[in-house]
């Protein structure tokens, strides 16, 4: 298939992002955040998750097209997000993608949210090295990946969340500390002045490469209302909390590199924007004689740019199109980068 400038949409919790891309390039994107309606409920609230998309997806597509100078006609193909995330959030994006793709008259394709964010560094970093290992972090999902070629083959992992995410872990921390949402900024923010080694917080599951940061969640919480009555030291706690996840994040991946041979290691998501989750993936990776790509922060986010990068991939691979049934997979496990759920499957999986 020829050279198509692809329309990606993503809304799949509080971003609603659009972005444009063709031949691995990212030509433009927009982006709308409903974050600060959430701050005050110390979380995202799906209700207002969902209307806040209905009111932005059709500015943020045109502020795509006015920094790429392109026209609506110009758009080749659509992408959208179809799973993981909030259901009412999904169909946001979900019917808008389906009402331009037929407008248009342009092919369709579903994509796994999980997909986006390792396809997002394609466009700072060039193709994906087949085989790669790819460490996703974010406030949802924590998992340790072994890609080849993401637009045909399926997706290996080796490790995922058995219970809070890394980003979860940060959040629910940050409220614990008395410091905003969204906790993953706060705690950075706050670890700046801290110590990292004044508490001696645990490293979960050392033998393994799933992930689990229940446990670090509740040692941290301990910890802090050991303080009761007494001026709480934030910046330690934060800074220590921090480098225990950084840690065990970082040795997961790099342990994994070196077992499975694989020579580039790829840390992608929310959480790929904490400076010292970097750092330490920057320490291992230099010592093991591995390659570390890392997206800039503005794409380690949720963002439209990374779905379309995901379709671009599609498209240029082949790939078949959605078929007009496409609907939502609110909790999609990630085995290919397409995902074209019908109606009927996904309605009884909602």
């Amino acid at each position: 298939m020829g050279s198509r400038i692809v329309l990606g949409i993503e809304s799949s919790c509080d971003e609603t992002g659009a972005g444009l891309v063709r031949d691995g390039r990212l030509l433009g994107h927009g982006l709308a955040s409903s974050m600060d309606e959430h701050a005050r409920f110390g979380g995202v609230v799906p209700e207002i998750a969902a209307r806040a998309h209905v009111h932005a997806l059709r500015p943020v597509i045109q502020r795509a097209l006015d920094t790429a100078g392109l026209r609506m006609s110009d758009i080749g193909a659509v992408a959208v997000t179809t799973g993981p995330g909030l259901s009412g959030a999904l169909q946001v994006g979900v019917a808008g993608a389906k009402a331009v793709a037929y407008a248009l008259g342009v092919p369709l394709h579903g994509v796994h949210h999980l997909a986006g964010h390792v396809a997002a560094d394609t466009l700072e970093h060039g193709p994906l090295p087949d085989p790669c290992m790819v460490l996703i972090v974010s406030g949802g999902h924590t998992s340790l990946l072994l890609v080849r070629d993401l637009a045909r083959d399926p997706i290996t992992h080796l490790g995922d969340t058995l219970d809070d995410a890394a980003g979860e872990c940060f959040d629910k921390v940050a409220r614990v500390f008395g410091l905003p949402y969204p906790g993953g900024p706060a705690i950075q923010r706050a670890a700046r002045t801290g110590n990292p080694r004044a508490v001696a917080f645990p490293r979960p599951l050392p033998g393994s490469y799933d992930f689990s940061f229940s446990g670090l969640k509740t040692a941290a919480a301990r910890w802090a209302e050991g303080h009761t009555g007494r001026d709480l030291p934030v910046a330690d706690g934060a800074a220590s909390l921090q480098e225990a996840v950084a840690d065990v994040l970082t040795r997961k991946a790099v342990a994994a590199c070196v077992e499975h041979g694989v020579g580039t290691l790829i840390v992608v998501g929310g959480v790929a924007a904490n400076s010292r989750v970097r750092a330490r993936a920057e320490e291992r990776c230099r010592a093991a004689g591995i390659a570390l790509r890392v997206p800039p922060p503005g794409l380690c986010t949720d963002n439209g740019a990374m779905i379309a990068a995901v379709g671009d991939l599609l498209v240029r691979a082949g790939a078949a199109p959605a078929p007009l049934d496409l609907s939502i997979d609110p909790s999609a496990p990630l085995e290919y980068a397409a995902l074209h759920p019908a109606a009927s499957l996904a309605g009884a999986a909602t």
